[in-house]
């Protein structure tokens, strides 16, 4: 007896390493190199720069840019069609985030600030190309989504977790172009240095957060801008392990069933995009990440009570019906 398609064993897509988008790919190994390049000169280099170590932002970002490339990499090569699209928006995207790495490392080098910078007309200059190079990012970012909302991929909770997280990550990109307004501080000031910031309603470079270098005393865009980037991993991922859990536990089959799975998916997908909502709001009203008002606190409740309702029933399976033969053979 053959097996129908909704009760059939999950699987995963694994894509030959000659089939990943060998540009990104590069590039996520030169980050990794960059990373520990980072890592050596936070340690060794006793700079400090807007409050934490001038080799903090060039490791935070090759880190990153190391999970973003992979991902990317791996979804591009999920395309049935529109490779070829895909593969010049791979590369493009990639060109820019090369070059705004080298910025970031350049003005490392050079002891000053990367971003906001319009010190001089040099670190002017480089702060509007790296401008230019996010844009660019973003709508290379664009036109991948539009391609995997286009395709047909794998099962179809895993195709609606890659769609959803690549929009999710798109939006999460979208924020930093919040962090480019001036503050009302540097609008009261002549000529200003630094124009646009990292946080809300503090300075930048005040209390932060360990490792992150996040503001501990206000709002920082960096906090959403960085959840809604790395949907592009955490959801896919989300949906593996389900599958692996359906084959590693017997009390989990209904794992198995795809039409689980997808109700999952989209379950975790609204709350992911919820919560970025929230992590949004709560940073541009000027408030800290672990100093949550009422309102950000009853906003969390909502996440978390709408969607573990909502996962509880995406784990409903209906009930099995007995077959018209097998009940004839029974009453014969």
């Amino acid at each position: 007896m053959s097996s129908s398609p909704s009760s059939s064993r999950p699987h995963t897509s694994v894509t030959p390493p000659a089939r990943l988008h060998r540009p990104l790919v590069w590039f996520s190994a030169s980050m990794a190199v960059l990373a520990v390049v980072s890592a050596v000169g936070i340690v060794v280099d006793d700079r400090m720069l807007v409050g934490v170590p001038i080799w903090t932002k060039p490791f935070k970002f090759s880190v990153s840019f190391v999970a973003y490339g992979l991902s990317l990499a791996w979804m591009l090569s999920l395309l049935p069609r529109g490779r070829r699209a895909g593969w010049w928006a791979g590369t493009v995207l990639t060109v820019a985030s090369v070059v705004e790495m080298v910025l970031i490392t350049l003005q490392v080098v050079r002891g000053t600030q990367s971003h906001f910078n319009q010190a001089t007309p040099f670190d002017t200059a480089v702060f509007q190309i790296m401008g230019g190079t996010v844009a660019v990012l973003w709508l290379c970012a664009l036109v991948i989504a539009v391609l995997l909302l286009r395709a047909r991929i794998l099962d179809r909770a895993m195709a609606w977790a890659v769609r959803l997280s690549s929009l999710i990550a798109l939006a999460g990109a979208a924020v930093g172009f919040l962090m480019v307004r001036p503050t009302p501080e540097q609008l009261a000031t002549d000529n200003p240095t630094i124009v646009g910031a990292h946080s809300v309603g503090v300075p930048d470079g005040g209390p932060s957060m360990p490792i992150t270098g996040w503001a501990s005393n206000g709002g920082d865009l960096r906090i959403p801008h960085f959840f809604g980037m790395h949907a592009l991993q955490l959801l896919p991922l989300l949906l593996i392990a389900l599958a692996a859990l359906a084959t590693r536990f017997p009390g989990l089959v209904r794992l198995a069933d795809e039409r689980v799975r997808l109700r999952l998916t989209l379950t975790a997908s609204a709350a992911y995009a919820a919560t970025f909502v929230l992590l949004t709001w709560q940073a541009l009203r000027g408030q800290a990440l672990f100093a949550p008002d009422g309102a950000t606190l009853a906003g969390a409740a909502a996440i978390v009570l709408v969607g573990g309702a909502a996962a509880a029933l995406s784990l409903r399976t209906p009930k099995t019906t007995t077959s018209p033969s097998r009940t004839e053979k029974v009453t014969a």
